[in-house]
Formats: C-alpha cells, structure tokens, sequence
C-alpha cells in the first residue's frame, strides 16, 4: 500500500494513546438489582482541578427529577468537581452499564506529574464504593468490595 502524503501527515499527528482504565462492575447478589452510577476521574495530587473521565448515569431520564438528581449520591466526586460539570457532557457522560468490565481511554493529553485515579459509585437501594488508584509510572490497580470490582490502569 503506498500512503500519500496528507495520509502519512495524518499519522505522524495523531496523538498517543495515554494508556486505559479498566473498570469491573460485580453482579449484585440481590433479588432487585439496580445499575450503579459510576463516575472516574483524575486527581492530580498537587491539589489542581479535577479532570473527570466518565460519569455513567440515568442519561434518558428528562423532566422534574432527571437522571443528574442523583449524581450528587456519588459525594466524593461531587464536592470535588462534579457539581460543576455541565451535564450531559461529551464524550464523558453515558448510560448506567450492566455488571461486567469496561475500558475508557486515559487523556492523551495528560501532563506529566503524580496523579490518582479515582472511581465511586452509587446505586438505588445498594451501597456507596470509592475506589482510588495512585498511578505509579502512569499505572495501577486496586480492588473494590460491593459496588465496585477491579479497577486497573495500564500505561
């Protein structure tokens, strides 16, 4: 295959991938299991703002009691940023997910410095779990004990 020039261009450009999370979400041993809203974000241990990376939640709901009215179950996020974040915002807001493991992408424009992951996650008539990761060399991982499985972050 012989590339053009604009092709090899484009290539050359594109940015590197930063590296993934990995997010385990158990099945409940419960009767009446509701999905968990789950929201990750990075904390730059130097105190800087917050850059969230995913907030999963009831996106269809509209009306008097839309889905955001209950984010603010997800209390560690909230006061540190999410109150903030004008909803529902691209590429970082999606629907509550069914137990099982997901992958989103880490920024590929993360600067360099020392950071911690952190995921929470909230659900109706369940429990409350927030699970951080202290990111060594751009990766980690650690374990959640109800709402939350394995959480890995691969460079």
């Amino acid at each position: 295959m012989r590339m053009t020039p604009l092709l090899t261009a484009g290539l050359l450009s594109a940015p590197a991938m930063a590296g993934t999370v990995s997010i385990t979400i158990p099945q409940g041993k419960i009767a009446e299991y509701k999905k968990p809203y789950v929201v990750a974000w990075l904390e730059p241990t130097d105190g800087s703002p917050i850059r969230t990376l995913s907030a999963w939640y009831n996106v269809r709901k509209t009306g008097a009691e839309s889905g955001t009215k209950y984010l603010v179950d997800l209390r560690t996020w909230w006061r540190k940023g999410g109150r903030s974040l004008m909803l529902p915002a691209d590429g970082i807001s999606g629907a509550t997910r069914a137990p099982g493991t997901y992958t989103i992408p880490l920024p590929a424009d993360l600067k360099p410095g020392e950071y911690i992951l952190n995921v929470e996650a909230a659900r109706e008539s369940g429990g409350h779990e927030l699970v951080s990761v202290p990111l060594v060399n751009g990766a980690g991982s650690a374990s959640g004990k109800t709402e939350l499985g394995a959480v890995v972050v691969t460079k």
